[in-house]
């Protein structure tokens, strides 16, 4: 039975899909906004789904909406190549799924026109994802309306210049066991606060010079309340606002503001911005907004085992050249999955099946190739190659001859087409499907015994040819033709089957065998984690493969029988050469190095 990956499914549940259920019923909100706001200083990764998936689910079970959203607040760490590959990326991981409900907006659309009071007339409106007009939502655009709001908080004393460097910052604000010290400019005026902090905008102090701070508590025993700051002064260009600015807000400052601006009902973050919210909700109160205010909900993050997801790290490997890019199919980044040949249906499959829970846990990357394996083996044709081959005569075959066999293409389909396939005087099969002195209960290819070639004939081993150094050149054997499908004896059993190429019409494709990037089920827990590389995560063969598969475009998965899905590589393959990426194996036989 085929399996269509866009059918749809029971709808989760969980507690924040429970709470959402319980303010629809309430009747709390007349739309369900979520986000999902990712800072563009990386590429996005396996865990970055798991947030996609719940934001944009929760936005589709409830006709709602879900903002793609930048908080782009750092202009030092971010790139216009990060914007890019995350709107790839969410693109491809929601396409048919929940792309209906992502929320976009007017390309160069007007900065929110703020009163003079600080309050926003209007909040940004989405338009059609498939605009042209259309763009993700950034922080950035929102520049002016947080500094109106920063002024506002100045002038009712809860916000002041600070002139404290940032080690000093750090030093005054204590320990989560001790207090912490007023800073000396805390009783700054308000008059000499707003005159201060229009200097900052207008780049009259150097970096590190002032900050702009939060008036709170000190005292309190959550550091985050202990006057955080507010605003930067980095004279730095920005790759959205370009150089309009060179002060810039805080990321907890700008996130809960833009979460309001953009109507968000229910702000969903993961489980280490727990101790954020007290300051997301006091920016929010002491606004005094008129409009209903955002919420924030906390789940556990996703770190699935032998993988990272630190972005800090996943760089490192970057720049260091240990992989290939951000999208090398060994990262757990989306761009890698997706060169890799995962489904996003089977990501989508495995993020939403691990459920959200309040506590961090590594999941069992099992599941996640389990997930992949489940998609693929409904969707995934069937063809033959060889990886490591070893050429067979057929001696009872003339040079030329062609017997033609038919292989199925995918048995899982509800109605199963074939193909054609050459059987030839020479073939190649698996160096490991052969054995001059085989073990105990060994069912394939053996001097004397006799082995089905899938789809075609049985044949029997009659000779070993080697050369003057004793290595093996080819394996000489007689096909039983009588065996082939529709002929009298195709019913006659052997114990092994294997898999096969013609020599003579077969096609050469360069295939990446890809594996596990870490050898340890916690890399992250590594005082090195470098030095816990699996040095066997790639090795490259050049392999045969049928003529089917001749001129195959990039990104085509296909299952090689008995080996593994494999896809074309989008990015090295083109149908005079082939490159395939090993996706994942037929089945879980993965050991660590040295056995471990």
């Amino acid at each position: 039975m085929s399996v269509d990956p866009s059918s749809p499914a029971p709808a989760p549940s969980d507690f924040i899909r429970d709470i959402v259920a319980a303010d629809v019923a309430a009747g709390k909100y007349a739309k369900i906004v979520t986000r999902f706001p990712p800072e563009p200083n990386g590429y996005l990764h396996i865990g970055h789904a798991k947030s996609i998936c719940l934001n944009f689910g929760i936005a589709r079970e409830q006709n709602g909406q879900c903002n793609l959203r930048f908080d782009d607040t750092n202009p030092v760490k971010e790139d216009v190549e990060y914007v890019d590959s995350i709107v790839r990326d969410v693109r491809w991981l929601i396409a048919g799924w929940a792309d209906s409900c992502l929320g976009f907006k007017p390309r160069g659309g007007k900065p929110i026109p703020v009163t003079s009071n600080g309050q926003p007339d209007s909040y940004l409106g989405p338009v059609s994802p498939d605009s042209p007009d259309a763009e993700p939502f950034f922080a950035s655009d929102y520049f002016e309306a947080l500094y109106a709001y920063a002024l506002t908080l100045i002038r009712n004393g809860d916000a002041y210049v600070c002139d404290l460097s940032a080690k000093e910052t750090d030093e005054y604000r204590g320990a989560p066991d001790q207090p912490g010290r007023d800073s000396p400019w805390r009783g700054r005026s308000v008059a000499e606060n707003l005159a201060l902090f229009e200097g900052m905008r207008r780049g009259d102090f150097p970096d590190g010079a002032r900050s702009l701070r939060a008036k709170i508590d000190m005292a309190s025993p959550n550091v985050w309340l202990r006057d955080p700051l507010l605003y930067r002064i980095r004279h730095v260009p920005h790759h959205h606002a370009g150089n309009a600015w060179c002060i810039y807000p805080l990321y907890d400052y700008a996130h809960c503001l833009s979460d309001y601006l953009e109507g968000i009902t229910h702000s969903i973050c993961t489980l280490e911005f727990v101790d954020h919210r007290p300051l997301y909700d006091w920016i929010l109160e002491k606004l005094r907004l008129p409009r209903a205010l955002p919420h924030q909900y906390e789940f556990a993050k996703l770190v699935p085992g032998y993988t990272l997801v630190s972005k800090r790290k996943l760089l490192h490997l970057v720049t260091q050249g240990i992989v290939s890019g951000w999208d090398d199919p060994r990262m757990p980044t989306l761009s890698g999955l997706r060169r890799r040949g995962v489904p996003a249906s089977a990501l989508r499959r495995f993020v939403t099946g691990v459920g959200v829970t309040k506590y961090d846990s590594v999941t069992d990357i099992a599941l996640f190739e389990h997930a992949v394996r489940d998609e693929l083996n409904g969707s995934s044709e069937r063809r033959l190659a060889v990886l490591r081959p070893i050429k067979l005569v057929l001696t009872n075959l003339a040079p030329g001859e062609i017997v033609s066999c038919e292989a199925t293409n995918n048995p899982q389909s509800d109605t199963p087409t074939t193909r054609p396939v050459d059987l030839t005087r020479e073939v190649y099969i698996e160096s490991d499907d052969f054995a001059e002195v085989p073990p105990p209960k060994y069912f394939r290819l053996k001097p004397g015994g006799e082995v089905r070639l899938k789809y075609a004939c049985i044949i029997k081993l009659d000779e070993i040819v080697k050369d003057a150094s004793g290595a093996i050149t080819e394996l000489r054997c007689t096909a039983d033709l009588t065996t082939r499908s529709g002929q009298p004896n195709a019913d006659r059993k052997v114990k092994g089957t294997i898999h096969w190429v013609s020599a003579t019409t077969c096609i050469d494709a360069e295939v990446r065998l890809y594996d596990r990037l870490f050898s340890v089920a916690e890399p992250a827990r590594e005082e090195d984690f470098l030095r816990v590389i699996n040095p066997k995560s790639l090795e490259t063969v050049t392999a045969k493969l049928e003529r089917s598969l001749a001129g195959l475009a990039g990104g085509v998965c296909h299952q090689f029988e008995r080996l593994g899905y494999f896809t074309t590589d989008p990015v090295a393959s083109r149908p005079d050469r082939l490159v395939f990426n090993r996706t994942i194996t037929l089945k879980d036989a993965w050991t660590a190095p040295g056995g471990k």
